[in-house]
């Protein structure tokens, strides 16, 4: 029969935070072992660099490329310390999300200074799940219980290194692509009236949003709780329930301690079983794509106490876009080009945390609470050098600023962009602004690939295989190149296509050509921003 953990009776002299201790403590007191315990790691297998010390050099970390599939990464990685093991299984964008970069985050897993292996947003179950089984050969210890935290009525927070959000102003969402696109992509201007909002092109905007508050409404009411109950928050902060799944909880992607949480409080054995499978990242187990709603709705005999399972959920993370305007060109603006998601499944409609909360429950006027995210691996040559900027989609954003930058500044360097999306008629973002440069000489090459235009489709990646020869030129006479957009397809085809090119043209095998491409890197003349 399935093991129910003992908890404590609902009218205990208890702080909610005392409660989620003492439920936590029961749980694993009268445990039948089939709850993982956290994972901790002994400090002798273990080679930290220490505060300040030298990051290694691209081609030391062959790995942290985030076009690569996590099993080539993490056989490059193979034989090295544990920290960069670790390092190799996250999603090798640094996009900040997990208030990390890839390789700081590795390490302080690796010393126990971060206990969390769910933070990645991009590499999400599979990154935790790579994670747990390499921590498996490093030996586990019972980890050092760290004191409570202290209960207050705060703020919400973004990670440490963004630092204070501020409150910006959304002027508009609206609507690029146009009728008969499959597409929907919205050209969000937000207003920074503070003036304390500064940025460089290349930079990435983090914003603060908040949940859908139908799913949270939906969340409470499942489990039969009043939307005023004091729980225990992620950040250890006592908040009414509302309030706390509404602004500090990531329930849109439960984490594996929440999960854990459901397993060890459900009655019936089967979910108990699955719940505990799903936690440790079993693939093909249990639904897909689970909320916290679905989670509730598929598992109905878990139902933990309330703090001890909104405390175990990641705070909310916030989300990054890059930025689409140059600040000289945009007074006193930052502008994104935004693909609101949206889609059915399991018979309910699910909707993207930031990407809906801009363009769909934000109205014109409203605050959104934003921060800059510096980008210096992105960023423009000296002004006379050329530049050729490969950006599909959304990906554009960095690319329309770059733009703007070098007509603001007066910038001699030539310019050449890719860009490409399902059809010309629907889907040709910002057209009258491209075609304006390129009628008055700032873009002197334009090259589009519409997919759905034709019988076959066409990419970005086949128009730089027509342009093989101009674009080999280009890198010979010093351009800099940049890909912006998705990394798991686009970048990775991208880059096959440059190094077919670089080989093609410069006569080289295959190593020689990926060897000058790595080159053209660690010189700063190829850089990506890819999520």
């Amino acid at each position: 029969m399935s093991f129910i953990a003992p908890i404590l009776p609902g009218n205990a002299p208890f702080t909610p935070l005392q409660r989620a201790w003492l439920d936590g403590y029961l749980a694993a007191l009268f445990g039948d072992g089939a709850t993982a315990l956290p994972v901790t790691r002994t400090e002798a297998t273990i080679a930290v660099p220490p505060p300040g010390a030298q990051l290694p050099a691209p081609q030391d970390v062959p790995w942290h490329d985030p076009a690569l599939p996590l099993d080539e990464r993490l056989a490059l990685a193979a034989g090295q310390p544990i920290e960069r093991q670790l390092m190799a299984a996250m999603g090798q964008l640094d996009c900040g999300q997990c208030g990390y970069q890839c390789q700081s985050y590795a390490e302080a897993i690796a010393c126990g200074a971060e206990t969390q292996l769910t933070r990645c947003v991009p590499g999400g179950k599979v990154t935790s799940r790579a994670l747990k089984e390499l921590l498996g050969g490093t030996g586990k210890v019972a980890p050092v219980p760290a004191p409570p935290p202290a209960i207050s009525r705060g703020t919400a927070s973004v990670p440490a290194a963004p630092g204070e959000p501020l409150l910006a102003r959304l002027i508009q969402a609206a609507q690029l692509t146009h009728h008969g696109s499959d597409k929907d992509t919205r050209h969000v201007i937000l207003a920074d009236e503070s003036g304390a909002l500064s940025y460089e092109v290349g930079d990435n905007l983090g914003v603060v949003a908040r949940n859908d508050s139908a799913l949270v409404v939906q969340i409470i009411e499942r489990l039969g709780a009043k939307p005023d109950t004091p729980v225990l928050s992620t950040d250890g902060v006592e908040r009414p329930l509302a309030e706390a799944l509404s602004e500090f909880c990531e329930i849109r992607r439960p984490s594996d301690q929440a999960i854990e949480v459901l397993s060890s409080r459900a009655h019936d054995i089967d979910e108990s079983h699955i719940l505990q499978a799903m936690a440790e990242g079993y693939p093909g187990i249990g639904p897909e794509d689970a909320d916290l709603l679905d989670l509730l709705e598929i598992f109905p005999s878990a139902r933990p106490p309330l703090s001890e399972l909104i405390s175990a959920l990641d705070p909310m993370q916030p989300r990054l876009y890059s930025i689409a305007s140059s600040p000289r060109h945009a007074l006193g603006e930052a502008h994104l080009t935004v693909a609101p998601v949206r889609y059915e499944k399991r018979a309910r409609r699910r909707t993207g945390v930031a990407s809906t909360f801009l363009c769909d429950r934000r109205k014109p006027g409203e605050p959104v609470p934003v921060f800059v995210r510096q980008n210096d691996g992105f960023r423009l040559p000296p002004p006379d050098r050329p530049i050729v900027m490969i950006g599909p989609g959304t990906g554009i954003a960095p690319f329309r600023a770059f733009l703007q930058e070098r007509r603001a500044t007066g910038a001699r360097g030539r310019n050449w962009l890719f860009f490409g999306n399902p059809r010309r008629r629907s889907d040709f973002l910002f057209e009258n602004e491209l075609t304006e440069y390129c009628r008055d000489g700032l873009l002197n090459r334009l090259d589009t690939a519409f997919s759905r235009d034709q019988d076959h489709k066409v990419y970005v990646q086949h128009r730089m295989l027509e342009r093989a020869a101009q674009l080999w030129a280009w890198l010979e006479d010093g351009a800099h190149l940049y890909v912006c957009g998705d990394a798991p397809r686009m970048a990775r085809d991208v880059e096959r296509g440059l190094a077919y090119i670089v080989g093609k043209q410069g006569r080289m095998d295959p190593v020689a050509a990926k060897a000058y491409l790595a080159r053209l890197a660690a010189e700063g003349r190829y850089q990506r921003d890819v999520y």
